[in-house]
């Protein structure tokens, strides 16, 4: 009957989803109209709600989905030992993939259709089209990170120094611009995204290198010693660390 296409799912008669809502039946098909929303955000949708099936949008196919749900024991988090494969789960009781991305070139300003194939049973009141909103971005590059450029110069027998230099990449969500940095540090730094410290080696000269990258989309600055004023700790690998934060643009 071709439900998931335009014209198939136009063709036959929908039960309204308040007479089936206390019914949550197996092989069964689902209609909605929704209008996209506004801005430049990547869309996805949350169908945490639902068991396994598969998903299409104005006759595209989004794809399978399945909430099979993750087991395990998420407390053990040391890596010393040998290896196994229970060490350091996470997710434990989540969902294995709970979002599914929506391309926006499916998409038409307004009655864009969702076909939903539910095999196993699931609350589709609770389906939702979701934005994904990026606040911060992080890099954590070495100042001797390989690079493509880097071994293609390496194999030719040239020498390019301008192209032996790592570089550390940010980049904010398209529509959003670079509107702060929140920690930069060359030298030795520690920690992860959000969490950050500076080490015992470190550039005073780390912030300002990094904040020529404020009101540009996507920035990217040489690592080298030169760059930064100076070596902070000669004879020593150094990585930068730093974390941007995101904004919409002006």
């Amino acid at each position: 009957m071709n439900l998931n296409s335009l014209e198939g799912a136009s063709s036959v008669e929908w039960m309204q989803g308040s007479l089936i809502a206390q019914n949550q039946m197996p092989l069964a098909w689902y209609r909605a109209y929704f209008d996209t929303p506004s801005g430049d955000e990547p869309l996805a949708l949350d169908m945490g709600s639902m068991g396994k099936g598969q998903i299409w949008i104005n006759g595209q196919s989004i794809g399978r989905y399945s909430l099979a749900y993750a087991t395990g024991d998420c407390k053990d988090y040391s890596y010393t030992g040998s290896f196994r494969a229970t060490k350091c789960q996470a997710g434990c009781g989540q969902p294995t993939q709970r979002w599914y991305h929506v391309p926006k070139s499916w998409l038409q300003p307004s009655r864009n259709l969702l076909v939903v194939f539910e095999e196993l049973g699931g609350d589709t009141s609770k389906i939702s089209l979701v934005k994904r909103s990026v606040s911060s971005v992080c890099a954590d590059v070495s100042e001797f990170h390989p690079s493509i450029k880097n071994w293609q110069t390496e194999s030719s027998g040239e020498a390019k120094p301008e192209l032996r230099r790592s570089k550390v990449h940010l980049r904010c969500a398209p529509g959003q611009s670079i509107s702060a940095i929140k920690f930069a540090s060359f030298g030795t730094p520690s920690g992860t995204c959000g969490s950050f410290e500076q080490g015992e080696c470190h550039s005073t000269k780390s912030q300002t290198v990094l904040e020529k990258c404020i009101g540009k989309q996507r920035c990217a600055v040489a690592i080298s010693p030169d760059n930064f004023g100076g070596d902070p700790c000669p004879n020593v690998m150094k990585r930068v660390a730093v974390e941007a934060v995101c904004s919409p643009g002006t």
